[in-house]
C-alpha cells in the first residue's frame, strides 16, 4: 500500500516556553559523494538554522533561496526531506525504507534537487517517519534486524550523495499488523550501526516517540551519536531531554507561515541570549517568506532574510 504522509503538527498545541539559546556556528563547506567539493558559504557566525521541506507539496530548493542582507550567508545549512518511511512487509515480517513518489522524485532528480543545495554549503539530510504499519525505530526484535535497516539507510545515502538522515518516531502505530511493541533495545542497536556505516554523515533526532526515549541499552548511550537533536512541538521552547551540548540542541521549534513573527523572534532571542546552536524551522514553501524568516534571522545573525526568486 502506497501512503503518502503529510505531518499533522498543527495538532502539537503550544507547551509553556521556558527558558534557553544559542552558540555561534560557523557554516563549512561540504563535501557530496560523488567527490565534488561545494563551494563554502559565505561566512555566517551564528546558530544551525534547519529547514524541513514538505516534498509532498513543496521544492527542496526553497531552502537555497535565502540569504542573509549583511554578509549574503544561507540563511539555511541544512535542508531536511520530509519524508520517507518505515514500512512493514507482512510476509517476511520485516521493516524496509520506502520512499513515496514525491520522495523518490528528489531522489531520481538529486542533480536539479540537491546538488544546487550542496553547492551552496547546505547539507540535504533524509528524515524518515512511521507509515501506520507498525514498524518504527524502537520495535525491532534482534540485533541483526536493525542492522539490516540500518543497512538500508546507509546505502540510500550513499547512493544519492545525502549528508544524513533524519529519525522522526511518529505514526509507527506500533502492534499494527501482529508487529511488538517498542522494546529497549532497538533504536541502540539501530542508531549504533548507522553511526559505524556512516561515520562521517549527519544523524539527527527529532525528539518524539518510543525510540527518544530509548537511548541507552546494556551499557551502551547512543546520545552522542547524534549531531542534533530537536524540540518537536512548533511554537513552543522545549529543551530535548538527550546528553548532548548545547551547540547540538534547538530547544526552539517554529513553523514557518503558522508560528507568529513575534513568536517567532522571541524564540530566536531565547536561543541567542542562552547559547544553544541549532534553530528548527519546519514547511518552507515556494512563498516569499523573507517577513518570517527575517523575523528569527534578525535575532540570529543580526541581518534581514533576502528571498531569491
Amino acid at each position: 500500500m502506497k501512503f503518502t504522509p503529510v505531518r499533522s503538527r498543527v495538532r502539537r498545541a503550544a507547551l509553556a516556553l521556558s527558558a534557553v539559546a544559542a552558540l555561534a556556528f560557523g557554516t563549512a563547506a561540504t563535501t557530496t559523494t560523488t567527490g565534488a567539493a561545494a563551494a563554502p558559504a559565505a561566512a555566517k557566525q551564528g546558530p544551525t538554522s534547519v529547514a524541513y521541506i514538505e516534498v509532498n507539496n513543496n521544492s527542496m530548493l526553497n531552502a537555497g533561496k535565502y540569504t542573509l542582507a549583511d554578509g549574503g550567508g544561507n540563511v539555511f545549512d541544512v535542508a531536511v526531506i520530509f519524508a520517507a518511511n518505515i514500512n512493514y512487509d507482512t510476509s517476511t515480517k520485516t521493516a524496509y525504507l520506502h520512499f513515496n513518489e514525491n520522495v523518490q522524485r528528489v531522489l531520481d532528480n538529486a542533480a536539479t534537487q540537491i546538488r544546487p543545495l550542496q553547492q551552496k554549503g547546505i547539507k540535504v539530510v533524509l528524515s524518515v517517519l512511521g507509515n501506520h504499519q507498525g514498524a518504527g525505530f524502537a520495535n525491532f526484535p534482534s540485533q541483526q534486524a536493525a542492522s539490516a535497516f540500518a543497512k538500508q539507510l546507509s546505502d540510500t545515502v550513499a547512493e544519492y550523495g545525502l549528508d544524513g538522515i533524519d529519525f522522526d518516531d511518529e505514526y509507527a502505530e506500533y502492534g499494527t499488523n501482529g508487529t511488538a511493541q517498542p522494546n529497549d533495545s532497538s533504536f541502540v542497536h539501530l542508531v549504533t550501526a548507522l553511526r559505524a556505516n556512516m561515520p562521517d554523515k549527519i544523524i539527527s533526532l527529532y525528539n518524539i516517540g518510543p525510540a527518544a526515549s530509548r537511548l541507552s541499552y546494556g551499557g551502551v548511550d547512543v546520545s552522542t551519536d547524534f549531531d542534533y537533536a530537536w524540540n518537536p512541538y512548533y511554537g513552543t521552547w522545549q529543551v530535548p531531554g538527550i546528553a548532548l551540548p548545547k551547540s547540538k540542541l534547538s530547544p526552539a521549534a517554529v513553523e514557518i507561515g503558522r508560528t507568529s513573527q513575534s513568536t517567532s523572534a522571541a524564540l530566536a532571542r531565547r536561543t541567542v541570549n542562552e547559547g544553544y546552536g541549532v534553530y528548527l524551522t519546519y514547511n518552507l514553501d515556494g512563498s516569499d517568506r523573507s517577513a518570517d524568516v527575517s523575523a528569527f534571522t534578525r535575532e540570529l545573525y543580526g541581518s534581514e532574510a533576502v528571498h531569491t526568486p
